[in-house]
């Protein structure tokens, strides 16, 4: 195949395993691609991750999530040797297309979907004023409801005012700790 061929051919596709195994799967295929000396027709393998921000144990933790379970992505160029290498990878269930015809991922969700993943140490804001009724969702107060009295935005600590045995008391949470009452 010529080289403005192969280019033209080029394109991401979406290839559905078993959830979990996402990572096994991109690593087996890579192994695959090499041993079979198809790196003229697969070029990437990735499964598409980005940091979020998570509490763990009353801390705050960056940690990579999957953004589609279940879900890796492959560019390549479809030919019958290509898609067979694919296709009978362990634990791949299948392209996600009609049929046996897989469906390439257009230029413009591919391009959203790297800046996703490239978008670097997730930001948090604290959308909260003081006076505003919030349940807590997380740790040991969870499930108790209370109002904002102090805002920290430096620690993303919030001091909220939670009702106990009748009386007032403040609790210094996480920004994640509570949502909004509505």
């Amino acid at each position: 195949m010529a080289k403005q061929q192969i280019e033209q051919d080029r394109n991401w596709y979406v290839i559905h395993t078993y959830s979990g195994y996402e990572d096994a799967v991109a690593k087996n295929l890579k192994q695959r691609i090499e041993s079979l000396a198809m790196e003229d027709k697969i070029f990437n393998v990735i499964v598409p991750k980005e940091k979020k921000i998570k509490i763990k144990n009353g801390k705050r933790k960056t940690v990579e999530e999957k953004i589609y379970p279940g879900y890796v992505l492959v560019e390549m160029v479809v030919t019958d040797e290509s898609w067979y290498v694919v296709r009978n990878t362990p634990r791949v269930t299948g392209f996600l297309g009609a049929g046996t015809t897989p469906i390439p991922v257009s230029k413009v969700e591919m391009e959203d979907l790297i800046k996703r993943m490239d978008a670097g140490e997730p930001e948090f804001t604290i959308d909260f004023e003081i006076g505003a009724t919030v349940k807590v969702n997380d740790g040991p107060f969870k499930g108790f409801e209370g109002k904002v009295s102090e805002i920290d935005k430096e620690r993303g600590k919030i001091k909220v005012l939670v009702n106990m045995f009748g009386r007032d008391t403040p609790v210094e949470l996480d920004s994640l700790q509570i949502k909004k009452v509505s």
